[in-house]
């Protein structure tokens, strides 16, 4: 018997060109915006054109603690929050969004490092709008921020933090490498993770065709079904041993998924019972081996770094979707094979 949840973004905006309705939507849902973008403020003037007079706060780089802390502060007053701009910029919104609303620090809040502490006032009305083809966060119920001082990332995650429109626009969408291949391992876990469902199945099938195919709108679809997906039917190792890795390493997010995805598939084939949905993959995505894809030592990991990676891995949420539970050992031999 089939059961499953399914939860998204309230509306989906999708279409070249659409970029010109965010300042009517952002309107309908508050009279204060605050706009989150990436460091290249300047790529938010069309965005900024059409929500004059609103508060604007930049990400230089991956979201941290502090960067929500500061942004919380400067946010007061704000009852819309838009985030223009990468994965980092949707998580910074994300996350001030939820706190304008949830009195504390992020410490109470966030998983594995912190409290743990459910995010139970709805957050201020969130649009994500995002500039890269990579993560899906526009549609995701999590963000992902660094804590440096215990070298790791962590999520602040809710149902609640769904966005209320996540509008994509592929005229201002790039698509590098790296993002790419981030959303391809965001529609391969959720493919292959225990929690996956036909609906997700769906999405993850459409999105390795269109990304497979190629170009900016098929990219920016795949990864806002990969955000879909992963949202519903959880990720697997790969993201389970990138969180760690990318707060010990200065490396992008996408980079490291990269370098672990080849590893994390071979040991999951060899011990899955069924391989057939492993199969399928191959079939829908082809030969990757083209790809000139950097490995886990050229951002400086080192053997020594091991352990302490896969303690953190092991308690990460992301391991529960993946469709075989790995041991330490095992774990090992994927970073062992990714160096």
């Amino acid at each position: 018997m089939i059961a499953f949840e399914f939860a998204t973004a309230t509306r989906i905006v999708f279409g070249a060109g659409t970029l010109k309705e965010a300042g009517t939507l952002a309107r309908a849902l508050g009279r204060r915006p605050f706009v989150v973008t990436g460091k290249a403020v300047d790529r938010a003037a069309p965005l900024l054109r059409q929500l004059p007079g609103s508060a604007t706060f930049s990400v230089a780089g991956e979201p941290t603690l502090a960067t929500v802390r500061a942004g919380v502060a400067q946010a007061q007053g704000c009852d819309v929050v838009i985030s223009f701009g990468g994965g980092s910029a949707i998580d910074a919104g994300k996350a001030i969004a939820a706190l304008l609303t949830n009195p504390g620090d992020p410490l109470d809040y966030v998983e594995v490092i912190g409290k743990g502490k459910p995010i139970t006032q709805p957050p201020v009305p969130f649009i994500a709008i995002p500039t890269t083809a990579g993560t899906g966060a526009e549609v995701t119920r999590n963000a992902v921020l660094g804590a440096p001082e215990h070298k790791v990332k962590v999520s602040l995650r809710s149902p609640l933090m769904l966005p209320r429109v996540a509008l994509v626009d592929p005229d201002v969408v790039a698509a590098p490498l790296a993002s790419r291949l981030d959303a391809l391992t965001q529609l391969i876990e959720p493919f292959v993770s225990k929690k996956a469902n036909p609906l997700t199945d769906a999405l993850c099938r459409e999105g390795m065709r269109r990304w497979r195919a190629g170009g900016n709108e098929n990219w920016a679809l795949a990864a806002l079904f990969s955000g879909m997906a992963l949202a519903n039917a959880g990720l697997g190792a790969v993201h389970g041993l990138a969180g760690p890795l990318g707060g010990m390493l200065d490396a992008p997010h996408g980079a490291l998924c990269a370098a672990l995805l080849p590893a994390v598939m071979e040991i999951n084939y060899r011990l899955a019972p069924n391989k057939e949905r492993f199969d399928e993959v191959r079939r829908l995505v082809g030969d990757l081996s083209h790809l000139e894809v950097p490995s886990l030592r050229h951002y400086g990991l080192r053997r020594e770094d091991f352990p302490a990676v896969v303690e953190k891995a092991a308690a990460s949420s992301s391991m529960k979707g993946n469709p075989v539970t790995l041991t330490r050992e095992q774990m090992v031999e994927i970073l062992e094979r990714a160096l």
